[in-house]
């Protein structure tokens, strides 16, 4: 249902499919201004086709992209953008010791490194607005480590981190910071995760042969990952409380297993914890 919002302006990366295009769509339908960021140029379709007249091309790892993204968003808006979500991400499953160097450094650059360098190159510009937004799409593997996903866990740990620092300091401006910690969402996460199994790990050699023997049925799984799995609208719910309230929380929970994670953290001893933790993963 449209809320007119006086065409405001948002920043969404990630914009191909699942969360970010969920999302693109409903603010745009809301009212918004929405600038959506994909990452090939056949993925552009569905975001023009709906109206979304901004859709810009968008690697979070070349530092060169984001630059370039900036200046047209600054264009774009005349530097007056409220929102940016950040929401680009994907999960490169495998054995902690299985990960290069180079796997890991992959997985940081689109997770971390440019979510950072895109964040902190608009933070000048929202701190001129009465009103601003910086909202993070983390995961339940934010503050739930499992196996077989360490590469990811590291990234929202740390995104985490920096987002929990970079509330406190913007403490007394008008920029408020939010984190969203979904669980199992319909999207392309797996199809994605399976492709970047496959490129960065030689699980050919690991003594994890049986743990990859799961995360490959899982991967290949059609359908829900889990009874848990929510569509993606229900983080874009979320998001427009972000985006709407006037206090907006710290941090947002999508899906029962985030509620229970967070639970579970708090009550069980750690090793209990660590047994669950992977047994439910199997």
């Amino acid at each position: 249902m449209a809320n007119n919002q006086g065409q405001k302006a948002i920043l969404i990366t990630g914009c191909s499919s699942g969360i970010g295009l969920c999302a693109a769509l409903t603010l745009h339908q809301r009212g918004y201004r929405v600038i959506a960021t994909v990452r090939r140029d056949e993925d552009r379709s569905p975001l023009v086709d709906a109206g979304i007249e901004h859709v810009l091309l968008l690697e979070m790892r070349s530092s060169s992209d984001i630059e370039r993204v900036v200046s047209e968003v600054v264009a774009i808006t005349n530097g007056k953008l409220f929102a940016l979500f950040n929401n680009a991400a994907y999960g490169l499953p495998g054995a902690v010791e299985d990960l290069t160097r180079d796997a890991l450094r992959h997985q940081f650059e689109s997770n971390l490194f440019g979510t950072h360098e895109l964040t902190v190159k608009l933070l000048p510009y929202f701190l001129k607005l009465d009103d601003a937004r910086i909202i993070q799409n983390s995961s339940v593997l934010g503050f739930t480590a499992m196996p077989m996903r360490g590469a990811y866990n590291a990234s929202k740990f740390a995104l985490e981190g920096l987002t929990d620092t970079l509330r406190i300091e913007l403490t007394d401006t008008n920029v408020k910071v939010v984190l969203i910690e979904p669980g199992p969402i319909t999207s392309n996460f797996r199809k994605n995760a399976l492709a970047a199994m496959q490129e960065h790990i030689d699980f050919s050699k690991s003594r994890h042969e049986e743990l990859y023997s799961y995360a490959l049925e899982r991967l290949n799984k059609v359908g829900p990952a889990s009874k848990f799995t929510l569509p993606a609208s229900a983080v874009v719910d979320k998001l427009i409380h972000a985006l709407e309230s006037k206090r907006p929380k710290a941090r947002y929970f999508v899906t029962f297993p985030t509620y229970l994670m967070a639970l579970l953290n708090i009550v069980l001893p750690v090793r209990w914890m660590d047994r669950f933790l992977l047994r439910v993963s199997r």
